[in-house]
């Protein structure tokens, strides 16, 4: 089963920027400098409830599911456990006239907007990346890596409440803190981290990170993790030229004062563990509910690693089948991902795994690691848990749609239509009489 969207490979940031800044001045669209500004002051949001609260009358908010959906710019919201019925969908580009009338007018900005289309964007414009909603549900802020900002929008009217622009070009993978106050977002052409209040945009600290920041995640113990990736778009896949991907590691800070606890060059410990043959750049991870073992995928393998956090150790690997329809060319993977998406259920018995290249999502016993029925999917590029925890939720970026499946027995529940190339999905909260902004 093949994809919708053809996998385009188009490898050299490098060229696309050089060619983009030389044609600048004369790509800038008539109609852009006339563009209305829209509102963009930074604003105080309501306080309220955690972002982890289940639905309570008292206050009036229930659990929702976010879809962001990357190439057009907006998010479907869908019931977050149960049917997963759709409730309604929200415009996360309101300002786009405006941001679009800044990066024609910039040379530099331009090409580095023109090169994430050629490069990570598959020849689209990236729009959405990650998504989370207020502790109060009163506003949606997003990451979005063609505008190389971060953004909140309000639930109700629609309506941009505050921005952070990022360091450098690009915005990428968030992350809430526990008490959801703050959001930490990579922005990946600065190897920089923000840490943002969540209300007003303001930032509360930042730290530098290895080459491509990608997935945060806040844990329990008082720490902020960051994977960073490196060069996913280049040409140079083949197993000898790793070392050329640039610096990837994990860097773990303190998440009050920023400074750097540890590093961890997974390198040296897949080495130790008899894959010398395997990239270390890490994407996407899920810890268990101790926060003991680290579960993650690297580029190229369909497959995922166990890391032990206090032995400092890669402790056991999982193969993954392979789909025989799916090619052994690296250079055909989807900025080098040939499975992307992972998530553990509350209990941490079972993992969801979506086989990005390979066409479908499985549910793995963490026990012994064997896995479930495979799932047929359409490039499944992210995997989540339902607001009951019953469902691991999948997003099928080719089908423009979201799927959830079982975690008890591993088989499809449902498939809800959503809108194009769904990515990151995010479990949120939102007023319980909420519907779709006049504006959106």
């Amino acid at each position: 089963m093949r994809a919708k969207h053809s996998v385009r490979r188009h490898r050299s940031l490098l060229g696309g920027v050089v060619a983009a800044a030389t044609v600048a001045g004369a790509l800038i669209p008539s109609g852009l400098a006339q563009a209305a500004p829209s509102e963009n002051t930074r604003t105080d949001a309501r306080s309220g409830t955690r972002n982890d609260t289940r639905n309570d009358t008292r206050t009036g908010a229930r659990d929702v599911m976010l879809v962001g959906n990357n190439w057009e710019g907006t998010a479907d919201v869908i019931e977050a456990s149960g049917d997963f019925a759709k409730i309604g969908r929200m415009n996360l580009i309101p300002d786009k006239a405006e941001r679009l009338r800044e990066i024609y007018t910039n040379p530099i900005k331009l090409a580095f907007f023109l090169g994430i289309r050629l490069t990570v964007g598959e020849g689209h414009d990236q729009y959405t990346d990650d998504l989370y909603t207020t502790p109060d549900g009163s506003a949606v802020v997003v990451s979005r890596p063609s505008f190389a900002d971060v953004v909140a929008i309000d639930t109700a009217t629609g309506k941009l409440k505050w921005r952070f622009p990022v360091s450098g070009y690009r915005s990428d993978h968030m992350a809430v803190s526990p008490d959801g106050s703050r959001v930490a977002v990579s922005a990946s052409t600065s190897n920089t981290v923000h840490v943002l209040d969540i209300n007003t945009g303001e930032q509360t600290g930042s730290f530098k990170t290895g080459d491509k920041p990608h997935e945060n995640v806040f844990t329990q113990d008082g720490k902020i993790w960051n994977m960073a990736i490196g060069e996913v778009n280049n040409a140079l896949d083949a197993p000898w030229l790793d070392g050329l991907k640039g610096d990837r590691k994990i860097t773990v800070v303190d998440a009050d004062t920023f400074e750097v606890v540890k590093t961890i060059d997974m390198r040296e410990r897949l080495d130790a563990f008899g894959q010398n043959d395997r990239s270390d750049a890490i994407r996407p991870v899920a810890f268990t509910p101790d926060e003991s073992k680290l579960y993650f995928q690297v580029s190229f393998f369909n497959g995922f690693f166990e890391y032990d956090v206090a032995g400092d150790k890669v402790t056991r690997m999982k193969t993954l089948p392979k789909n025989p329809d799916t090619s052994d060319d690296r250079t055909t993977y989807v900025n080098d991902s040939r499975h992307h998406g992972m998530s553990m259920n509350p209990s941490g018995t079972k993992l969801c795994i979506a086989g990005t290249m390979d066409e479908y999502a499985t549910i793995v016993d963490r026990g012994t690691l064997k896995e479930g029925p495979l799932v047929p999917a359409a490039k499944p590029y992210w995997a989540t848990v339902s607001g009951d925890g019953k469902a691991c939720v999948i997003s099928e970026s080719a089908a423009d749609q979201v799927t959830a499946i079982d975690f008890a027995t591993g088989r499809k529940i449902k498939s809800v239509p959503v809108g194009d190339h769904p990515q990151r999905v995010r479990v949120a909260r939102l007023p319980a009489d909420w519907t779709s902004p006049s504006a959106s």
